[in-house]
């Protein structure tokens, strides 16, 4: 029997119906249970014990449905590595509802891997465990990064197997998000001219997101604004980790500004800008440097539906629309820079701190300096040369080019006069020591995927929940793969 435990209050179930499809999950054979995310639980006000019970995990893998569910899939379009797909929507995931989480905002959660819909087209509607362990890994790292991004609840194995390149084990993971509202789901609508239909998304969209667009003079041009604010930081927030989306189509890029839809997704090890992971990313688009102007292509798109509903007037629609994307760079900008100068423990401003980061950026790539480390062990570094620089100095192919930036930010410190001790403490709070490196992550895979034992995805996931820590006892994990461990493409999963 149905019981309603997760308290779902489900909005946009109440949009009209050719936003979704209404189903239910498929069923799977024999569910078992991988992790429960306690404390997101927690947050959600549900009892994680009910979760990892036997009724938790029928519902976790779609087996059985909480009775206030209201279960559908979501129309969408999007553009995708630059190419117009009509129609796209959850092919393979089903929103489950909508809680109110402990500080009063509603999140959506979501089976992912959950079975075929209307919209999967060729797909089979499952989800492979390792992409669903990547997921998990990744997006909850990056929660503790600060990064903005989707959550992972649940994960649990269906006892099916999917077949990609070969048979796989199948999983679901259950991601809570602010909402699943996308981009694409604005170009779902206005590719059909369904004006009616994109004012109830944007209004839908600032009552949830953004209520105080919704006290402008304008409010959808005030909802465009906010969402490029979102993203702006979001994108920034990204680069300054080294990681890369990888699948930055239109529709996987949040109205809500959180990262979605891990799939070939990375981190880099040596810094280059030209980086690229993706398997299917040929020709570099969505390549490491590449984010910023992408995600203002995406808004421009999302501007572009927007047009028939900011005025009356198609002109001037056209004008609003233009001036306000035509902020976006600065707004990516700004993100940047003061992010960029809490990594190098500047704490006043000056006209020139951008080129000490952009140079220092270029030493890397030149040198085939590690991302991750450079910042990290420069957290380390006194305000006069010391031994400690010989931690960093050997990260670059010859150390003599970073001391010669060294010395440059060395006298930019003594400008500002901040205390040694506090700088230090303060860039190792933005400068993580640990990250969801490839090699490690894809060991997890292999090990899971191949052997059926959890056991190294329990330890990274454990030792990423405290990316700032030393945790000299997991020191390995800090490091950079050797050559034969370096992994050269990322794979989507679908």
């Amino acid at each position: 029997m149905n019981a309603p435990i997760f308290g779902f209050d489900n909005s946009y179930a109440r949009l009209p119906e050719h936003f979704f499809a209404r189903l239910s999950p498929t069923p799977v054979a024999d569910p078992k249970l991988v992790q429960v995310n306690d404390a997101l639980a927690g947050q959600l006000g549900l009892d994680p014990a009910m979760l990892r019970s036997p009724e938790g995990i029928e519902i976790l893998c779609g087996n059985k449905l909480p009775a206030d569910a209201e279960p559908l899939a979501m129309a969408y379009a999007g553009f995708q590595f630059g190419g117009w797909a009509p129609q796209l929507g959850d092919g393979r995931a089903i929103l489950l509802g909508e809680v109110t989480d402990e500080t009063g905002h509603r999140r959506d959660i979501q089976l992912k891997g959950s079975g075929r819909t209307p919209f999967s087209r060729n797909g089979d509607g499952r989800a492979v465990l390792g992409p669903v362990l990547r997921e998990y890994l990744v997006s909850e790292a990056m929660h503790v990064l600060g990064v903005p991004t989707t959550r992972a609840l649940a994960a649990v194995t269906t006892g099916e197997e999917v077949r990609r390149e070969r048979a796989l084990p199948g999983a679901v993971l259950t991601r809570v998000a602010s909402s699943h509202i996308r981009v694409g789901t604005f170009q779902f609508f206005a590719a059909r001219q369904d004006t009616d239909a994109l004012r109830q998304l944007a209004d839908h969209a600032i009552d949830r997101h953004y209520p105080d667009a919704g006290q402008s003079e304008r409010p959808y041009l005030a909802l465009l604004e906010a969402v490029m604010d979102a993203q702006a930081l979001l994108v920034a927030s990204w680069k300054l980790i080294g990681f890369i989306h990888g699948v930055m189509n239109t529709d996987n890029t949040s109205i809500s500004g959180e990262t979605i839809d891990y799939g070939p997704c990375a981190f880099m090890d040596t810094y280059h800008p030209g980086t690229v992971f993706s398997s299917i990313d040929h020709q570099g688009r969505y390549a490491y440097a590449n984010q910023a102007p992408i995600a203002h292509w995406n808004l421009a798109g999302l501007a572009q539906t927007l047009i028939p509903i900011l005025d009356s007037d198609n002109k001037k629609s056209l004008e609003l629309a233009q001036q306000a994307i035509d902020t976006f760079p600065a707004k990516f900008e700004a993100a940047y820079n003061d992010g960029a100068s809490k990594k190098l423990g500047l704490e006043t401003t000056e006209a020139d701190d951008i080129t000490l980061m952009t140079d220092l950026l270029d030493v890397m790539a030149d040198q085939h300096a590690d991302f991750t480390l450079v910042f990290r062990r420069l957290s380390d570094l006194d305000d006069e040369t010391g031994p400690e620089d010989d931690t960093i100095r050997t990260l670059f192919d010859d150390p003599a080019a970073f001391d010669a930036w060294a010395r440059r930010w060395r006298a930019r410190l003594k400008q500002q006069g901040v205390d040694s001790k506090l700088r230090r403490e303060r860039m190792a709070s933005v400068n993580p020591a640990y990250i969801p490196r490839n090699h490690r992550v894809e060991e997890v895979i292999r090990a899971a995927e191949d052997h059926g034992d959890l056991a190294p995805f329990f330890k990274l996931h454990g030792i990423l929940a405290r990316p700032f820590d030393e945790q000299p006892e997991h020191i390995e994990f800090q490091k950079p793969p050797k050559p034969e461990e370096v992994v050269h493409a990322t794979f989507c999963g679908t």
